[in-house]
């Protein structure tokens, strides 16, 4: 608390800015204000005296908040230092400030005191924020190299299977240990299969390998899973844990987000081809500029969205408002921390409001890779699976856009040449629009606007019930507001449609005018014979859009839909679209039923007339070369319209976006990135200056600044941050992967904290094997199937898990690894154990995910209803990789088993024990439907109740029961059925644990 007094305190703001601006003579030379007292402020006063802290009503961090004083007033009296707080609170033998820390010293003090009596100059534009830390000398950011594998007792060499043995064995001697005996081999197999691929084996499977007398037979089975496809879906659910991946939103609405799903099946299909890391982490980051014809290159990047988007945000939220900004900061914010979490184990989104407190991070560092993301958004964006058909696509579209554009260009020559009697004509089609238009009548439905006539735009109605139909009537918008009239927006192709699904899967085609421009568009009522359809939905979807001076829209005044007795059933329809702009009273979605519209029939015809003249006269102006260019063009173009549409129709995958269909106020940035700024306390409403995309300077030999042909280039930011990560200079990213892995072998990392290798994290326990696996890995194919052989064959992996008193009391925790941690198995592989011993597992892969709830009200706030869902009639039974996760309401039977939470990053899984749980796999009806399978498929190999126990045990637990487990289930099983007997089989320690 600022407690001394001074008379001096009463002078005036306007004094204070005189004595600011006065040059005092001094007889010390004026101190450097940057370099000399900015450091003083940095280390001892702005941590509590800064614009979000204010301790005492004080802020340092500007020239204003300083002159302006605390609660006891000023502090500073620029020319008079005798007079200044300042230095009465930091001299004296028990300073008052710095509170906490060390005083300041005497070289401190007098530079203080100099640069009062100067004026304390501070130029305007000085914001003083915390120092960065400059202490690179932490261990995760040491150079990566090899060491030498250390020196072994006779005795232990005999114990080394893998290079992994060598350092693990050293440090147990240090400790006075030495490794557990090997574990069974029915242990072991349990062991590797779920490790390896979440399943367990077979009982025929564990049989076999007990019975091989095979020196080899633990490494072939190694890598018989290791190349099963099953592996791959075991090991994606670990990345997808880390990305924190899910098929809805979040957020408060949590809309599905229906086409997430290839993003998982590239990650599963990149592990099962063990594909280079290096490939496999540019590619989600910048695939679809380094791969732009491949599946992979584009589906990949949903890697940097697979986290939660705000669509109220995004979508809802004027761009004028700061709220909006506020949302993309978030959502970049989001993007930063996935991907450096997730490749180099660095938290630096704790250095949005300041500098990292902890490691060499700074706010603008943190900033710059925002920027690197600047340009890209969350949303579905098409690809072709077919690498040729991406090629041809890409070819017809950019000789589409060159012959348009000369269209464009030879078009306006042509009308330039009209004059003012073009323009006559003109004026007389608007007066004659103009003279019979009414007043105060809503206009009706407006798209969003679009800078190609080519995106596709629909409006649709839902009748909530099937209806018949006789007639359907078209009605053109009418702007009076911008002096346009009749026919304003009104789409030049367009295709009507009626379905009884919202999904338009199997409509219905009514009139379609797709394939070439609609005569004189929007100058005429439009009417189509319904033939006495029945549908629940009608869809008016434009396939070119009208054109405006730059730009493209869809409008339409009404959409009618009459039944046989005339009635008009659209006035009590549900209205969407894909997009909208709502500016009532004239532009808004209801007002396209609301039945008031402009003019009549006739008033269109004599429209029409008017048109007509119009373009006749257009057509006179042009030569006969011209008109012969114009018919060529349009011909090339139609030609090239129907080459595209030959090809399949292209994928859907929600990805990294820069183009997509507007919705709302969510539009694309077309590849141009969005300004960054440094941000004062990550504040959207105090930006300092825009910052360039860049990676923090952390490592020697590896530069953060990006040497960028093209700093606007959205692309090479993405390619420049992915090089920088997989750069072998980098032992981040190594050590990273490299810590994970061993993290889901063993149960415990060789660092604690994955997510963190900064200060605030744990320090590893074995560095130099950690060094040695990460060098290796990094230098040898970077190859994570080769990664799991060296862990999977060393003796320390296939140790017992059986605890002893000396290793106990010696390394209580088995850091060390004198012993195989006994591990609980995760919710997904607990229910695709359950899925295969009870004989339902289909193990078809890729595709949609699984709905295990019963979806209600999907299009505004969506509710899902798993209470609903019942298990025991379900078509499939996929493995849990494929179900459909919900970020907000997650399936209450996976949540209780410790289940990964997806709107958060998980390094690492909660382990915990709970009443809730035993509960849970007794009485889930997951469990009780499942339970009645599996009885099912034991009866019918016997009738006996103990060749049934027999046989459950040894497809469950890979075992025989002993004689009391026996003689207790067979007491059970005569009382109370064979499914009790295997819901309490499926809810033993031995099922859920692996030895």
């Amino acid at each position: 608390m600022w407690s001394v007094t001074r008379q001096t305190q009463e002078l005036t703001p306007l004094l204070a800015l005189c004595l600011l601006a006065t040059t005092v003579p001094t007889i010390a030379a004026e101190p450097d204000f940057e370099k000399q007292v900015v450091p003083i402020f940095q280390q001892h006063c702005i941590r509590c005296h800064n614009d979000s802290t204010k301790d005492g009503g004080l802020s340092l961090e500007t020239k204003q908040g300083a002159l302006a004083g605390g609660e006891n007033g000023r502090i500073l009296m620029p020319g008079v230092a005798e007079e200044s707080l300042l230095l009465d609170y930091v001299v004296g033998p028990e300073p008052e400030m710095p509170k906490k820390g060390e005083p300041l010293t005497k070289t401190e003090i007098e530079t203080l005191r100099n640069w009062i009596k100067a004026g304390a100059v501070w130029p305007p534009a000085v914001r003083i924020q915390e120092a960065q830390l400059n202490d690179n000398d932490w261990w995760s950011f040491q150079p990566l190299t090899q060491p030498p594998l250390p020196e072994l007792t006779d005795n232990e060499q005999q114990q080394v299977r893998t290079p992994v043995d060598a350092f693990l064995l050293a440090r147990l001697r240090k400790a006075g240990l030495n490794y557990s005996p090997p574990a069974d081999r029915r242990t072991l197999i349990r062991r590797v299969y779920f490790d390896l691929t979440g399943l367990p084996p077979t009982p025929a499977e564990i049989e076999q390998f007990v019975q091989d007398s095979d020196p080899r037979a633990y490494e072939k089975l190694v890598d018989r899973l290791l190349a099963s496809p099953r592996y791959g879906e075991r090991w994606a659910r670990h990345w997808l844990d880390l990305v924190h991946y899910a098929d809805t939103h979040g957020y408060d609405k949590d809309k599905l987000r229906e086409n997430a799903w290839p993003y998982r099946d590239y990650v599963i299909r990149s592990l099962n081809e063990d594909r280079p890391y290096a490939q496999f982490i540019q590619q989600q980051i910048a695939g679809d500029i380094l791969n732009p014809f491949s599946q992979d290159g584009v589906s990949a990047t949903g890697f940097i969205v697979a986290g939660p988007f705000d669509w109220v945000g995004q979508i809802e939220i004027s761009e004028k408002l700061i709220e909006k900004k506020i949302t993309r900061n978030l959502d970049r914010d989001d993007m930063v921390a996935t991907v450096m979490n997730t490749t180099v184990s660095l938290t630096v989104q704790y250095a949005r409001c300041h500098n990292h407190k902890f490691d060499p991070i700074s706010q603008e560092d943190y900033y710059s890779l925002q920027a690197v993301f600047a340009g890209i958004d969350r949303a579905e964006r098409s690809y072709d699976p077919d690498p040729e058909t991406a090629s041809r696509r890409k070819t017809l579209q950019t000789f589409l856009e060159q012959s348009q554009s000369q269209h464009q260009r030879l078009d306006a020559q042509i009308r330039k040449r009209g004059g003012g009697k073009l323009e006559r004509l003109e004026a007389e089609l608007k007066r004659a629009m103009n003279a019979k238009q009414g007043q105060g009548v809503e206009y009706g439905y407006h798209s969003q606007v679009e800078k190609s006539d080519k995106t596709p735009k629909w409006v649709q109605l839902n009748f909530k019930q099937p209806v018949t139909a006789e007639k359907i009537t078209l009605i053109p918008a009418f702007d009076n507001y911008n002096n346009i009239g009749a026919g304003f927006g009104f789409p030049k192709r367009f295709r009507l449609e009626v379905s009884n699904t919202s999904d338009f899967k199997s409509a219905t085609t009514i009139a379609d005018h797709t394939q070439q421009d609609y005569p004189n568009p929007g100058t005429s009522h439009i009417q189509t014979d319904a033939g006495q359809k029945k549908f629940q939905y009608i869809r008016m979807t434009a396939t070119k859009l009208a054109p405006r001076s730059n730009d493209f829209i869809f409008a339409l005044g009404e959409l009618q839909v009459f039944a046989p007795d005339g009635k008009n059933l659209s006035s009590q329809a549900q209205v969407t679209s894909l997009d909208s702009i709502e500016a009532a009273p004239r532009w808004s979605r209801q007002n396209l039923i609301d039945g008031k519209y402009y003019q009549s029939l006739e008033f269109y015809t004599d429209l029409s007339e008017l048109k007509q003249k119009r373009d006749d006269f257009l057509a006179s102006l042009s030569t006969g070369e011209e008109k012969k260019s114009l018919q060529q063009l349009s011909a090339k173009i139609q030609q090239l319209q129907s080459n595209l549409k030959k090809l399949p129709d292209p994928e859907k995958v929600f990805a990294a976006a820069t183009d997509f269909p507007a919705q709302g106020n969510f539009r694309p940035t077309k590849g141009q990135p969005r300004p960054v700024h440094l941000l004062s306390r990550g504040s959207e409403k105090a930006p300092i200056r825009e910052v360039a995309a860049s990676a923090p300077n952390l490592i020697d030999g590896l530069p953060g600044n990006f040497p960028l042909r093209d700093p606007d280039n959205e692309g090479a930011r993405r390619v420049a941050l992915a090089h920088w990560i997989t750069s072998r200079n980098n032992p981040l990213t190594w050590r990273s992967l490299v810590n994970r892995v061993w993290l889901y072998h063993f149960g415990k990392a060789i660092v604690d904290t994955p997510n963190d290798f900064g200060k605030m994290g744990a320090q590893p326990t074995h560095p130099d094997l950690l060094d040695y696996l990460a060098s290796r890995f990094r230098d040898e194919g970077q190859s994570l199937k080769d990664l799991h052989r060296l862990i999977l064959l060393s003796t320390a992996y296939q140790q017992s898990s059986r605890t002893n008193p000396a290793g106990s009391e010696l390394d209580g925790d088995n850091r060390l690894l004198w012993r195989m941690n006994r591990r609980k198995l995760e919710a997904e592989a607990i229910r695709d154990s359950v899925l295969q011993i009870s004989g339902k597992l289909d193990l078809e892969m890729y595709g949609p995910g699984d709905r295990l709830f019963v979806l209600e009200k999907p299009q505004h706030s969506p509710h899902y209803l798993y209470r609903k869902y019942d298990p025991a009639t379900a078509e499939r039974h996929r493995r849990s990789i494929y179900r459909f996760i919900v970020r907000s309401v997650p399936d209450p039977f996976m949540e209780s088993l410790d289940c990964a939470d997806p709107s958060q990053l998980t390094p690492k899984r909660i382990e915990t024990l709970t009443a809730l749980q035993a509960l849970s796999l007794l009485n889930d009806q997951f469990m009780i439907s499942m339970s009645v399978f599996f009885a099912e498929s034991l009866e019918a190999q016997s009738a006996d109740l103990t060749a049934q126990i027999n046989h459950a045990f040894q497809t469950a637990l890979g075992r025989s029961p002993e004689p009391d487990e026996l003689k207790i289930l067979q007491t059970i099983g005569a009382q109370h059925g064979l499914k009790n007997v295997c819901r309490l089989i499926l809810n033993s320690n031995e099922f859920i644990f692996i030895d």
